[in-house]
């Protein structure tokens, strides 16, 4: 029988995976269950331009199997300054810029998500948690580069109990490397729920197409010998 939802877990190993509803952390959150650990998710509810991308966590992690997945809100649109936040700020549609943060970058986002994430894994005994933060093919966060991850597992070590008592729980961002396309391989073998994950900026019936997450999402489903899961064809 699976423990209590309130009691650490000791003889299972547990990740807690923070679940975007995208591809990238619905996709690291398979690779966890593939190791054997269980799983619990955690999203939130950000103030964000759409419902989309909530629905999309949730649907996947009924698809992956999760007992547990957790939506928890703190609104970041309250200060805006975000094209995902501010509805006031239009989406960019003219494909990826390198060298620009683009306005579609949230303030502090991956800080706050981190923060809560490492704060449930301590409570539950979890020993990860799951990111899937990528900088190969990204729209150039700063929160979503290895050396950010670097200084905010030091900072994990240091801020909780359980890492100053060295059995802190670890960043895990496998896909950090990984092109994209090779994450769409890697969810096919995984049996991810692909056509159940959003991945557009915007909270269509169906995906735009034109915003940078459309485009590098469809690029990679192209290059992987998916053009079928590319687009509207997807949904």
């Amino acid at each position: 029988m699976p423990a209590s939802p309130a009691s650490p877990i000791t003889s299972i190993p547990v990740t807690v995976a923070l679940l975007s509803g995208g591809l990238d952390s619905a996709t690291t959150a398979a690779l966890a269950v593939e190791e054997g650990h269980r799983v619990i998710g955690l999203s939130f509810d950000y103030g964000q331009r759409h419902r989309r991308e909530l629905e999309a966590a949730a649907a996947v992690a009924a698809g992956l199997g999760l007992d547990e997945h957790h939506v928890i809100q703190v609104n970041l649109a309250a200060w805006g300054g975000s094209a995902l936040t501010d509805a006031t700020i239009p989406v960019p549609g003219d494909g990826v810029q390198t060298g620009m943060i683009p306005s579609t970058y949230v303030p502090g986002r991956n800080t706050v998500f981190i923060a809560l994430g490492l704060s449930l894994a301590e409570a539950r005994g979890a020993s990860r948690v799951a990111l899937g933060i990528n900088a190969v093919d990204y729209s150039g966060y700063p929160d979503c580069r290895p050396d950010y991850l670097a200084a905010f597992q030091t900072l994990a070590d240091l801020a909780t109990r359980a890492g100053r008592e060295g059995r802190g729980p670890r960043l895990w961002a496998p896909l950090v490397t990984w092109s994209k396309a090779e994450i769409v391989r890697q969810a096919l073998r995984l049996g991810v729920p692909i056509a159940s994950t959003w991945s557009c900026y915007q909270g269509g019936a169906e995906p735009c197409g034109v915003c940078d997450s459309c485009r590098i999402r469809d690029a990679a489903m192209i290059e992987a010998g998916r053009p079928d899961l590319a687009g509207a064809a997807a949904r």
